[in-house]
């Protein structure tokens, strides 16, 4: 009780309060009713509409697109980034199936979210490129050490977890047999970066990738292994970074890497100069990947196809390696029309990338085709007109 105040003023005061919740209480209650209404009159989650299988119109097959849909969450946002897809024209498309989403448990896999993006791709009618690997070279959770363990290597990928991922991979070729033909074993391990900015070798990655292959084949005899998939880089043997492709490639072969691959990935970005700049060891541009190729003959597999799965330009205007979006749609046809005359060994030209569901406020989001509010950018209809026939041949 407050002092100084008479017992009689707080019995008036809590006599007026009941009075006027006798009075107006029901405009509390019908207040509150209508909120209850209203928040019931939002609207549902957007639902698939069931329609007949489609198929891809293009003049030019080589057309292909890094989609980025394994952390997209919503059915209908996978679905309408694969329609527009097709509609652009891609025949293909390259996508992330990281291992640790997947074997949840030893031997134990959730295949529900890569069933759904291959389903609803081939119900698009488009091809899939399997990106099989993981983030930053982590391995899944019921790999990692305990919290009192100091010895934090199983975290990470490493030769004694090699046959694990293998197994991975014999049973990702096994569920989607018929439905995925092209499987890409990691991703640029050229770079410290995918190893969880730990050491490895190309001799590392050989080992990685033949017992691989040879998991990949036994699950599904008709699967065509991708490897390398080779970052562009100028970095020098005895980097912390990493290494250049030219010299991996080189000491992949050396290691007896041929048997284990059926094609070879690479990727290869514009930066800011065009498609026809002339390749060098110590330029990163479009032609870049050609350096590979002299290394690929040399072993005897100068006819072995070539799948250049990431490529494009940027038109960030704050970044020095970007180009205008003008610049960019052009070197992106002229890359296109440059494969198809020069290079018929390479079955898909990939760029990077579609969509992502959420921005990442860098330089990244200019390389994108649709916005995350999927808001099409001038090249997806410039594509759109090529692979239709459409425009200046």
């Amino acid at each position: 009780m407050l002092p100084n105040r008479p017992l009689l003023e707080y019995a008036f005061l809590a006599g007026r309060g009941t009075r006027w919740l006798r009075e107006h209480g029901w405009l509390v209650l019908r207040s509150v009713f209508c909120a209850y209404l209203l928040l019931q009159l939002a609207p549902a989650p957007a639902r698939l509409l069931p329609y007949p299988p489609q198929i891809v119109t293009t003049e030019h097959p080589l057309v292909c697109i890094h989609t980025r849909l394994t952390d997209e969450v919503e059915d209908i946002k996978i679905q309408r980034s694969l329609q527009l897809v097709r509609e652009m024209g891609a025949s293909t498309i390259v996508d992330f199936f990281p291992w640790p989403y997947m074997e949840v448990n030893k031997d134990q896999y959730d295949w529900h979210h890569p069933d759904r993006i291959i389903s609803m791709a081939r119900h698009e009618g488009l091809q899939v490129i399997a990106r099989l690997g993981t983030v930053l070279g982590a391995t899944p959770d019921w790999m990692h050490a305990g919290p009192n363990d100091p010895d934090k290597s199983p975290n990470y990928i490493s030769p004694e977890t090699f046959a694990n991922y293998a197994k991975f991979v014999g049973a990702f070729a096994a569920h989607f047999r018929g439905q995925v033909n092209k499987i890409i074993i990691w991703n640029e391990p050229n770079l410290s970066l995918e190893w969880g900015f730990r050491p490895s070798t190309p001799e590392d990655y050989v080992q990685l990738l033949k017992l691989s292959y040879l998991a990949a084949h036994e699950a599904n005899p008709d699967v065509e292994v991708l490897g390398g998939a080779l970052a562009p880089t100028a970095e020098p043997e005895g980097s912390a970074n990493g290494l250049n492709e030219m010299a991996y490639l080189e000491r992949m072969y050396q290691a007896g890497a041929a048997p284990y691959f059926d094609a070879l990935a690479v990727h290869t970005y514009g930066l800011n100069q065009p498609p026809d700049a002339e390749p060098a060891p110590d330029q990163i541009n479009f032609r870049r990947f050609e350096l590979l190729m002299p290394i690929m003959q040399k072993y005897g597999d100068g006819n072995k196809p070539v799948y250049i799965t990431e490529s494009g330009w940027n038109e960030d205007p704050r970044w020095t390696k970007a180009v205008r979006p003008g610049q960019r749609v052009q070197y992106t046809l002229d890359s296109f029309r440059y494969i198809e005359q020069k290079w018929p060994t390479v079955k898909n030209l990939c760029i990077w990338y579609f969509r992502l569901p959420v921005p990442t406020l860098n330089y990244v989001d200019y390389y994108a085709f649709a916005t995350t509010e999927f808001r099409l950018k001038p090249i997806y209809s410039a594509i759109q007109d090529y692979t239709q026939g459409k425009g200046t041949p």
